[in-house]
């Protein structure tokens, strides 16, 4: 399924949905953080998707960090909430969805583990330097989770 990211733009459709979702940054024990290539927008992103009924919302998170990248992981704590409005995500089906997300910080249960792509959503799963985030095409809503999670002065969740 296709999808455009509008991110401040008053040329977005009209939000007609809002979906519970996680996105999850994984670092390793030296610092490298897990990030996915997607298919549906060609960004750079962590590992994230929606809640699903019957779940919590730190399953939804191991199991879509589990599922888009083969890495299983232990969440540690929350990154942060990212509600704006103005992030909207239109699909080819007419969805037009608000930005509804909750970021947590994770580590791999096992480093020996090498990431996979899942070849539905994803086209590539790496462990990437911190130094190297700022040459990859990162949606600016995903960047500033990702600035958030790398943050080492942050000591509180971002709330927004």
């Amino acid at each position: 399924m296709g999808r455009i990211d509008y991110y401040d733009d008053p040329q977005a459709p009209a939000i007609n949905s809002v979906v519970p979702s996680v996105t999850v940054a994984v670092r390793d024990s030296v610092g490298r953080l897990l990030l996915i290539h997607k298919i549906d927008n060609g960004y750079w992103a962590l590992p994230g998707g929606g809640h699903d009924p019957g779940e919590s919302i730190t399953d939804t998170a191991v199991r879509e960090v589990r599922e888009e990248t083969g890495i299983n992981v232990r969440v540690t704590g929350l990154v942060g909430t990212y509600t704006d409005p103005k992030h909207v995500m239109a699909y080819d089906d007419g969805e037009v969805r608000q930005q509804f997300s909750l970021c947590f910080h994770a580590v791999p249960l096992d480093e020996s583990e090498t990431p996979r792509e899942d070849g539905t959503e994803t086209k590539a799963a790496v462990w990437v330097e911190p130094a190297d985030v700022p040459g990859l095409s990162i949606h600016p809503s995903m960047r500033r989770r990702v600035d958030h999670a790398l943050d080492e002065q942050r000591t509180e969740p971002y709330l927004g």
